[in-house]
C-alpha cells in the first residue's frame, strides 16, 4: 500500500516545477491527481510560464505510475475557473482528500511595477485562497490542505532601504506571509472537523522560477545582465547548509508526509525545507 493509496489530490501549478514533482510523488504513493495550471504567460512576470504541453507531460508522468489524472487549464486568480476544473475532476475521480495550493509566481523586477504587484498578490495569495476555498465543500474528516509558502515569508526584513523600487519582489514576500497567516487561522478552525492545514516553506528551489533572468538580477544587482554562472554562487546566501538550492522532490517529500496519515495529528504548522535558512535569521528561543 502506498502512503496516500486511494486518495485524490487537487494540485494547482502542476504543469512543471514543484507542482509537477508533487503530482508525480503523490501518484507514486497511490493518489489520483486533479492537475491545474494557467498555461499562458503573464505580461508583468519576466520569465515564461508553463505551457499546455508541459501540463500534458505532467499527465504522462502520472499515468506511468498507474494512477489516474484529470488535467485542466485554469487561472487561480479566477475562483469560477478553479471551481469548474475541480468539479470536473471530482466528477471523474469521485472525491477529494488532498489540496496542494502550489501555484505561484515571482514578480522580481516585473514591469509595469503596479501590474507586477497585483499579479503576484492575485496569484500567490488570492489564488491560494481560491484553490483552498473551492475545495472546502468537498473535504471531510482526514483531509489535508497544504499551501506553498516561502522561506522569504519568514525572513526578518523590517527595514526597507529603498521603498517602491521593486513592487513585484515585495509582493512575493507579502503574499507568502499573508497566506501563512490565512492557513494558520484556517487550521485552527478546521481542526474540530478533523481537517488539517499546513504551509511548506521552501528555500531556493531548482525550478524555472529560480533559473530565470529576473531572479539572477535579484541575486546579482551589481551586474546588468547576470547569467546563471554569475548568480549561482550567491544562491547559497539563503541557506546555512552549503547548498545553492534544493530540488523539487525535496519539497514533494514533505508534501507527501503532510498528505499522508503519518501526519494525521500535524496541523497549523509552518514546515521549513530550507537548508537551515531560517537559522541564519533567528536565534533559538522557546
Amino acid at each position: 500500500m502506498g502512503r496516500v493509496e486511494g486518495k485524490v489530490a487537487f494540485i494547482t501549478g502542476a504543469a512543471r516545477g514543484q507542482g509537477r514533482s508533487h503530482a508525480i510523488r503523490l501518484a507514486e504513493e497511490g493518489a489520483d491527481i486533479i492537475a491545474v495550471d494557467l498555461c499562458e504567460d503573464i505580461a508583468s512576470i519576466g520569465y515564461p510560464m508553463a505551457t499546455p504541453e508541459d501540463l500534458e507531460e505532467t499527465a504522462q508522468y502520472v499515468e506511468k505510475t498507474g494512477q489516474r489524472i484529470v488535467t485542466a487549464t485554469a487561472d487561480v486568480r479566477d475562483a469560477a475557473q478553479l471551481r469548474a476544473a475541480l468539479d470536473a475532476g471530482i466528477a471523474e475521480l469521485g472525491k477529494l482528500d488532498i489540496v496542494v495550493a502550489q501555484a505561484g509566481v515571482a514578480g522580481m523586477k516585473g514591469e509595469p511595477q503596479i501590474d507586477a504587484w497585483c499579479d503576484v498578490i492575485n496569484t500567490n495569495l488570492v489564488g491560494t485562497i481560491n484553490a483552498i476555498q473551492v475545495a472546502l465543500p468537498h473535504l471531510g474528516e482526514g483531509a489535508s490542505i497544504i499551501a506553498t509558502g516561502s522561506t522569504a515569508a519568514l525572513m526578518d526584513v523590517a527595514k526597507v532601504d529603498n521603498p517602491g523600487t521593486d513592487l513585484g519582489g515585495v509582493a512575493y514576500l507579502t503574499s507568502k506571509r499573508a497566506l501563512s497567516g490565512y492557513v494558520h487561522d484556517l487550521a485552527t478552525h478546521l481542526a474540530p472537523r478533523g481537517i488539517r492545514a499546513n504551509v511548506v516553506h521552501p528555500t531556493n528551489c531548482n525550478t524555472d522560477m529560480l533559473q530565470s533572468s529576473p531572479m539572477y538580477r535579484s541575486f546579482r544587482p551589481d551586474l546588468e545582465n547576470p547569467t546563471r554562472a554569475d548568480a549561482e554562487p550567491v544562491f547559497g546566501v539563503q541557506q546555512a547548509m552549503k547548498i545553492p538550492f534544493i530540488e523539487p522532490v525535496d519539497i514533494s517529500n514533505m508534501i507527501l508526509f503532510l498528505a499522508s496519515d503519518e501526519a494525521r495529528y500535524v496541523t497549523g504548522m509552518q514546515m521549513r525545507v530550507d537548508g537551515g535558512g531560517y537559522l541564519k535569521w533567528y536565534d533559538y528561543h522557546i
